[in-house]
């Protein structure tokens, strides 16, 4: 699994026009599934999100986590995180996971997450085409992929 990780003032999902779902000061979070996933990745990943010291203290060293400040989550399902590139100019996506295995580990995330979080927990909605908004806090954007875990 990979996250891309942006730590936001707000965050908005769109879908036809109408909105989907928001969130206040907190992490959106980028998700990508490939097929060798599972739920030692769900867990590992959760637990690592959650305790990620990237909101700042009193004197704007970031030592604080999204479980000490309460922040909200938004979680939104993003296959192209597997996007390879080494070959040509046209992304190849084959390991991301198909739908039937990547939508019970998406769900099976957000579940964990909620199982954590102190904030409000918000969704995308897996498949659909999104706009996606947000205003970037830092900025602080960052890259996790469970097949690292150094």
């Amino acid at each position: 699994m990979r996250l891309l990780i942006q730590r936001v003032r707000e965050a908005s999902v769109t879908i036809d026009d109408s909105l989907y779902s928001s969130i206040g000061k907190g992490l959106l979070v980028l998700t990508g599934i490939e097929e060798a996933d599972n739920e030692d990745d769900v867990k590992w990943l959760a637990a690592k999100l959650m305790n990620l010291r990237i909101f700042d203290d009193e004197n704007g060293v970031m030592n604080f986590s999204a479980i000490e400040t309460s922040s909200d989550i938004m979680i939104v399902s993003q296959f192209t995180l597997h996007a390879l590139v080494k070959k040509g100019n046209r992304p190849s996506y084959i390991r991301a996971a198909r739908p039937d295995h990547a939508i019970p580990l998406y769900e099976r995330f957000i579940s964990e997450v909620n199982s954590i979080a102190r904030g409000k927990v918000a969704t995308g909605n897996f498949g659909a085409m999104m706009d996606v908004a947000l205003i970037n806090d830092g900025p602080v954007t960052i890259f996790i992929d469970s097949r690292n875990r150094e």
